[in-house]
Order: C-alpha cells, then sequence, then structure tokens
C-alpha cells in the first residue's frame, strides 16, 4: 500500500505577529510547526501501513525551511521525504497550491491513499485537499475522525460532522481529510530524529514537476490576500446602580424599554 500525505509547514501559533504598516505575518524569527491537522495525518497513514504494509511519502509545498518539516515527518516513520521548492510558486492560493500538489501525486505515480489535515492553522480555508482531490479526478472523505474499514478496493470512513457522525465508503484511489479526534500523533524519539537528520529530503522544482508557470504562484492565483489583521472588539457598558437588587433589575428594565429593547 502507497499512501501519500500532504503536510504544511505553519508559523507556531502562539508566536504569531502582525506587521501594523503592512497587514502581513511577520515569519523572520518565529518559530515554524508542522500544521497539526498534518500531524493526524500522519499519524493515520502510519497506522495504517503498519497494520498492512506498505510506505507512507510525505509531500510539502513550501520555501526551503520547509524541510524542517518533512525531517519531523521522517522521523515520526515516513519513509519518503519530498520538498515542493520553487520560487514560482511563491503567493500561491489554495486553487495554485492543489495544481502543484496534483502535479507532484502525478510524478509520483500510482497510490492507494493520500491524507490531508483538514485545514492549516494559518490559511484556515479547508481547500487544499479537496482541490488537490479534485484535480486528480479522485473520491475524497472530509473530517475523518475514524477508518472504520480498508481493503484493496476501498475504504470506509466515520466522518465527524456539525451534530453527529456519518459512515461514509469510497472506492480506492481516495483523498481523505483528518480531525484532530481522528488519532494521537506519536513523538518521535532522540534515535528517530538523529536518523531524520541524516535522511535524503527530495527537492523537486517547476521543472522536474512539468507544471504550467502560468498555473502556479500568484499567476495561476484567481485570488489573492489584501490585507491580514488581529480582530479587536471595542464595548461599551455603564453599570447599573442601586440599593437593592430589585432597583437594579428595575432600573435595567427602564433602559432597555427606552432603547426600545423591551
Amino acid at each position: 500500500m502507497k499512501i501519500i500525505v500532504s503536510i504544511k509547514q505553519v508559523p507556531d501559533t502562539t508566536e504569531v505577529k502582525i506587521n501594523p504598516e503592512t497587514g502581513t505575518l511577520i515569519r523572520d524569527g518565529v518559530p515554524s510547526i508542522i500544521n497539526p491537522f498534518d500531524e493526524n495525518a500522519i499519524e493515520a497513514a502510519l497506522q495504517l501501513v503498519e497494520q498492512h504494509g506498505g510506505e507512507v511519502i510525505v509531500i510539502s509545498m513550501g520555501p526551503p525551511q520547509a524541510e524542517q518539516a518533512l525531517r519531523e515527518a521522517l522521523a515520526m516513520g515516513a519513509d519518503r521525504a519530498i520538498l515542493i521548492s520553487d520560487r514560482c510558486f511563491a503567493g500561491a492560493d489554495t486553487l495554485a497550491t492543489s495544481y502543484v500538489l496534483s502535479q507532484a501525486v502525478r510524478r509520483i505515480g500510482d497510490f492507494d491513499l493520500i491524507f490531508c489535515g483538514k485545514q492549516a492553522f494559518d490559511g484556515d480555508t479547508g481547500q487544499v485537499g479537496p482541490g488537490l482531490a479534485e484535480h486528480l479526478g479522485i473520491p475524497q472523505i472530509t473530517y475523518a475522525i475514524g477508518i472504520e474499514e480498508l481493503t484493496d478496493k476501498h475504504i470506509q470512513i466515520k466522518r465527524l460532522l456539525s451534530d453527529g457522525f456519518e459512515s461514509v465508503r469510497a472506492p480506492l484511489p481516495c483523498l481523505i481529510t483528518a480531525v484532530k479526534q481522528l488519532n494521537e500523533p506519536r513523538m518521535p524519539g532522540l534515535k528517530a530524529r538523529m536518523k531524520a537528520k541524516k535522511s535524503e529530503v527530495e527537492a523537486w522544482n517547476c521543472d522536474c514537476l512539468g507544471a504550467s508557470q502560468d498555473r502556479c504562484g500568484l499567476d495561476g492565483s484567481p485570488t489573492s490576500v489584501w490585507k491580514v489583521f488581529s480582530p479587536t472588539r471595542h464595548v461599551e457598558g455603564e453599570m447599573i446602580e442601586g440599593e437593592t437588587t430589585a432597583q437594579k433589575i428595575n432600573t435595567l428594565i427602564d433602559k432597555l424599554r427606552e432603547a426600545k429593547v423591551l
């Protein structure tokens, strides 16, 4: 069984700062981590390979520093890591990103499953996984909270819904997006980290993928980020005075009637 996991390196959410003049994220000097939902995706793939045999291939599109996230995935137990990096990929929205990832998957060749996190902590769109499935023309099951059955022909997934759960079966190959409740990602030991540090991380650029540059980066992105900012809320209030609770309640009722709330 061949399982591909698409991951993203994101800023540590507790350390994110925003440039007040440009409204963009300040990434310099900010610690980066594997997108937490992607860790659940890696863990799901590793567990399936442990049960059924095969290999786990982890891919990530990003700048050279994204290699750190790939090495973390190798330390967790992935068999192969591929960094998809090129200047022409910069500024990609979810459509351009999913296109580039689909070209990488096509170069990898035959596969059984693709796992992604349900969304990235920085963009928070939840669109790249489904977009990747659409580019590849394969079925997708999102918000996986449990893997109920896997054969050489199909997979059955328990999906998390806003008001409950549902069980969905799809033929292979298939793309799955993982939620946090799917599993508990393993913590690599020192020996595994040392091995991953010495392991090869393949690097693929636009030419390697045979991707059309007009579909990559800003050129291939129909949407763009105009501004990023921290939401603020200003609330004005009034303290209701009174000698007793009853007096305070009556005063509040009078004010609400004056405001035509009551």
